[in-house]
């Protein structure tokens, strides 16, 4: 059996966009409805949903049969937490709240076996088939897509230096902590932080590493496309059932 290829790697170093949605749901219906839509990846979130391994490792299945890229954003970088996402399958993963250059060289280490890092070794693992994937330890290092969130402003003045990091393939932003640590908590819109996201993407592109940004909103998401992001999440399952489900139950109730 090959080593399965990493195609949101690959559309990425292309310099292709791709666009996104997140599974906060923690369930293997709404992952596989959202799986067979049309995006260019979904993202089983465990950093703000009740996702545990298990259910990760059912989302997973539920996505592998479409073509769909699938990443998994941990609820934090932690060496032992990487290794049972990876060793689960994940071949993409999005990590939170990474402050440093210090820390992004951890999250490197994390996904990567010895002597370049230290994930930990299991020979059986749906991650290489369980033991059916040929050379998977010669070739698993190349097709890890890691990308590390930056969302205070400590964070966004270390841009460079994480981009410089060997292993890191693209910076996001996430609006929602930025805006809180710029004391404008609930308000990612507040011109102070959108021109600091604006600053963050520019900067990031020129590094050459993959620049990134939640944006549910569809003049937001439209706005960052243009202004040169790469990765951008536009929706969620969750997003998508609450605002549906309102307007479905809007149109058909009584006025009054």
């Amino acid at each position: 059996m090959d080593m399965p290829v990493n195609q949101l790697k690959r559309a990425l170093r292309e310099g292709r966009t791709q666009v996104g949605c997140w599974l906060s749901l923690s369930s293997h219906v709404s992952a596989e409805i959202c799986a067979g839509a049309g995006f260019d990846w979904v993202l089983v979130d465990t950093e703000h949903a009740p996702t545990d391994l298990v259910q990760v490792h059912h989302q997973l299945h539920a996505i592998a049969g479409y073509p769909v890229a699938a990443l998994v954003r941990a609820y934090w970088n932690d060496t032992v937490l990487i290794k049972r996402l990876l060793d689960v399958g994940a071949q993409s993963l999005l990590l939170p709240y990474v402050q440093s250059a210090e820390e992004a060289k951890r999250a490197v280490a994390a996904v990567r076996y010895p002597p370049k890092g230290i994930r930990g070794v299991s020979a059986n693992s749906r991650a290489n088939r369980f033991g059916r994937v040929k050379d998977y330890f010669a070739h698993a290092n190349d097709e890890i897509c890691l990308m590390v969130q930056v969302e205070t402003r400590a964070a966004l003045a270390e841009i460079e230096k994480m981009a410089a990091i060997d292993g890191i393939d693209g910076i996001f932003i996430g609006p929602q902590d930025l805006a809180a640590d710029f004391g404008h908590l609930g308000n990612p819109g507040h011109p102070d932080v959108q021109a600091a996201m604006a600053d963050a993407l520019t900067r990031i592109k020129k590094t050459g590493k993959v620049p990134g940004i939640l944006a549910f909103a569809e003049p937001d998401a439209k706005r960052w496309l243009a202004h040169g992001a790469q990765f951008v999440a536009i929706t969620s399952d969750q997003h998508l059932l609450v605002r549906e489900s309102a307007a479905v139950a809007a149109r058909f109730k009584s006025p009054g």
